[in-house]
């Protein structure tokens, strides 16, 4: 009986041994190792494992018009790139994809009927709860999920980027405009003290932060949602907790319009002109309040459920 047991145990170690072997072969090739339905059950599924794997699964081909997966896909590689060519780097955790089209099966399997989703299977036991990467919430930045992966397997990755020279071109070719006016109209500096220019760019500073860019910069949220099997497109996250790239430029936008209606109320109220456009402006303001007003209050409702108040349109 003793001698069974250490022949299965010997056998289940050099399983192992081969299963890690193989896996390690794969990441020094690609640190994202492609996965079909027999491949996901051998290594991922089926014991004996000793090492985590955080496997995504999506949709990368064209026809299935899945702009997020691409989108996830480069940071996915990102983070991976960083723990394979990291001095840290181990076999205690692997990156695998499985995409819908190479492993429809798995799919079937797991219940699932998203893309892209991120789920970590860890060395012993089943996925709990908080293996399964909560996309909509945190985004799909490789800093986040980075994040992520030490909450959930004490790995942790330092992302590194590569280098993005656009930023600091579209830098130094706006201090290169803003220089040449000013060397244009260096015999005339008073456009400087221009209040008009400063109010409009403090303006549109303002509409860009109370919008959510900050949150989106810091989150990396998509861009919106495509369900894969409606095609339905959601511009307008459902939750108060998260939101989507498109919902920022929607409620941008309807902030804009609000402000465009006060300027003009003021500009009536204010104004030297007579009073038959004062009225078309008081008019037209009072419109434009009520208007976008009406259609934030409703994005509202819809991302906090059960609010009780409405407005004409909302």
């Amino acid at each position: 009986m003793f001698q069974e047991h250490r022949e299965f145990k010997l056998t289940l170690l050099m399983v192992l041994s081969e299963k890690v072997s193989q896996l390690m072969e794969w990441t020094n090739k690609r640190p994202v190792i492609r996965m079909n339905g027999d491949k996901f059950r051998r290594l991922v599924k089926a014991p004996p494992r000793n090492y985590s794997v955080i496997v995504m699964f999506t949709a990368l081909q064209l026809h299935r018009q899945c702009v997020v997966c691409k989108q996830a896909d480069e940071e996915f590689q990102i983070l991976a790139n960083s723990w394979r060519y990291s001095s840290a780097f181990t076999n205690r955790i692997f990156f695998a994809m499985v995409d819908f089209d190479e492993g429809s099966d798995v799919f079937q399997m797991l219940n699932m009927n998203s893309a892209p989703t991120f789920i970590n299977f860890p060395a012993k036991g089943k996925p709990k709860r908080g293996d399964t990467y909560e996309l909509q919430v945190r985004g799909f930045s490789a800093e986040q999920i980075a994040r992520w992966i030490a909450d959930r397997t004490d790995v942790n990755i330092r992302v590194i980027r590569p280098p993005n020279y656009a930023g600091p071109l579209m830098l130094g070719l706006l201090l290169a405009v803003i220089g040449g006016l000013v060397y244009l109209r260096r015999s005339n500096m008073e456009f400087l003290f221009n209040k008009t220019g400063w109010a409009f760019a403090a303006l549109c500073f303002v509409l860009a932060m109370t919008s959510g860019q900050m949150w989106n910069h810091i989150r990396g949220p998509p861009y919106a949602h495509k369900n894969p099997h409606t095609g339905h497109v959601n511009y307008i996250h459902g939750s108060s907790q998260a939101q989507f790239v498109a919902e920022t430029h929607i409620v941008l936008l309807f902030n804009g319009g609000v402000t465009l209606g006060m300027v003009l109320l003021c500009e009536a109220a204010t104004s030297d002109m007579d009073i038959g456009k004062r009225k078309i402006m008081c008019v037209a303001g009072i419109g434009l309040v009520v208007l976008f007003f009406s259609w934030m209050l409703s994005i509202f409702r819809s991302k906090y459920h059960g609010y009780p108040y409405s407005f004409l349109m909302s």
